[in-house]
């Protein structure tokens, strides 16, 4: 079993990924601002194996006695999305980028990194063309543009692996409302209405649980996967918005969509991926978008309001 140290594992994805490696014996610190609150991780506090560093990826002396001892590194932190960058643009730029050559200057060589990029970095695609780890990166957020950056610092550190991950969706004990299928469901589910804008421009998607699966095959296939990025995601799954939200409306006949004739997305992210690289490995996701959906539709019967956004 292994020390593993993930930065960010109160978020989204960190609070499904810290349960699952405690479950396989692994012992598991988490350094975590906790920055919006959350307390998705009370129910780990039983494990003698887990650590909790309340505290500032970004601050050097944290770092360094959060890194001690460690096996695998797995830095989640980050300012998360298209808004929520713009927001803060200072804390994108530190967090998203100046954390993770923090991490890299202060570990030891021996010490794994396995870090989560995005396929936001392809920007607008390649038309029909699937893009493929190879091709072009040309990110059009700063959000992208600063995972993009850490990714190649992370892949020319070595002794690394990076993943490119679809645009995530489904229940998390830190959950997001913001993304893009928990959004849309979330508004069938309370509004019965939404307005798509550039509804034909198409993404990848991939559940929440699907991420966390990715770092254990990630932690068990290193060797193999070393000084390489993966695209990960639900190859079923890349669609349009009207797609998607003709999806949502097969569990939810109640919803109804219009695509705006006038004013556009602000993201203008559009292409299809492929994950074949990967499933040559022999990954492979276990959630579809309609089973996320359904799982929605129950998650929003126990919650309704912004706190579980990111903006």
């Amino acid at each position: 079993m292994s020390n593993i140290l993930i930065t960010g594992g109160a978020g989204y994805i960190g609070s499904v990924l810290v349960p699952g490696l405690l479950a396989k014996g692994h012992n598991v610190t988490v350094l975590d601002s906790f920055l919006y609150r959350q307390a998705s991780l009370l129910d780990c506090c039983n494990y003698k194996t887990l650590t909790i560093i309340n505290g500032d990826c970004r601050d050097e002396e944290t770092v360094k006695k959060a890194l001690a001892g460690q096996d695998i590194i797995i830095p989640l932190a980050a300012i998360v999305g298209f808004p929520a960058c713009l927001k803060d643009k200072t804390a994108a730029r530190t967090v998203n980028l100046e954390a993770v050559e923090l991490i890299l200057r202060l570990r030891d060589k021996s010490q794994k990194v396995i870090f989560p990029c995005t396929n936001s970095g392809y920007g607008l695609g390649q038309g029909q063309e699937y893009c493929t780890e190879e091709s072009p990166i040309a990110p059009i957020s700063l959000y992208g543009q600063t995972k993009m950056a850490a990714e190649k610092a992370v892949l020319e550190a070595g002794n690394s692996v990076t993943f490119r991950f679809a645009t995530l969706f489904g229940a998390s004990p830190r959950m997001r409302t913001d993304l893009l299928v928990n959004d849309f469901v979330y508004r069938a589910v309370f509004d019965r209405f939404t307005v798509v804008f550039e509804g034909d421009f198409k993404r990848n998607f991939l559940h929440v649980r699907d991420a966390a699966a990715a770092f254990m095959f990630a932690i068990d296939n290193f060797d193999r996967m070393r000084g390489q990025t993966f695209n990960c995601g639900l190859s079923t799954a890349n669609i349009s918005k009207l797609e998607l939200c003709a999806l949502i409306k097969e569990q939810i006949p109640q919803f109804t969509y219009l695509e705006s004739p006038v004013d556009s997305d602000p993201d203008k992210r559009n292409y299809i991926v492929s994950n074949e690289k990967i499933e040559s490995l022999g990954y492979r996701t276990s959630y579809t978008l309609e089973d996320g959906i359904a799982e929605l539709i129950k998650t929003y019967s126990v919650i309704k309001n912004s706190f579980y956004g990111n903006v």
